[in-house]
């Protein structure tokens, strides 16, 4: 099969799996960050970017910074739709998503486990989109089916789930 379809077609497994349990529990288990970080996995089954620990890791870490951005800063806040030019809504927004990435990409880094789409899990968390302790538990927990599904995936096809010992560059994502 082409590589192209393949990956397409992993990709939107892994994420068929998530969206199954999402509507069987009517939890918030497909958010944007999850399709990049799907195709991460599928497009390079082996590289160092779909080590679980460094999926999980930077997704967890991408929680704990936007909810303590969110926190710090825009508690109560949602940004769902347009706000008046330079108000208060909107600068604190802003804020607790510029403190978010800034500690998500300080914590990946200090934990070596990059994976570039926890920043958008941060910027999701910080602002206001799934901003309580449940919200971010439902996150970490998605990435983690959606590793187990990625595990079960491999093995049906006679590969083991990548432990991240590739040196490869485009794998360090």
């Amino acid at each position: 099969m082409d590589e192209r379809i393949e990956t397409s077609l992993h990709t939107g497994l892994l994420i068929a799996v998530v969206g199954s349990l999402a509507w069987a529990t009517g939890l918030p288990m497909v958010f944007p960050s999850l399709g990049p970080s799907a195709f991460v996995l599928a497009l390079f089954p082996d590289g160092e970017a779909s080590n679980p620990r460094r999926v999980l890791g930077a997704h967890a870490i991408g929680v704990v910074a936007g909810l303590l951005a969110y926190q710090a800063f825009a508690s109560g806040l949602v940004v769902t739709r347009s706000v008046p030019p330079f108000s208060a809504t909107s600068l604190l927004l802003a804020a607790s998503g510029v403190v978010s990435i800034v500690l998500t990409v300080a914590g990946m880094l200090s934990f070596d486990c990059s994976h570039p789409p926890a920043c958008a899990t941060t910027l999701i968390v910080a602002l206001g989109l799934l901003s309580t302790v449940t919200g971010g538990a439902v996150i970490v927990a998605s990435v983690a089916v959606l590793l187990a599904a990625q595990a079960l995936f491999l093995s049906s096809i006679g590969r083991s789930a990548a432990l991240g010992t590739s040196g490869s560059d485009e794998n360090r994502l």
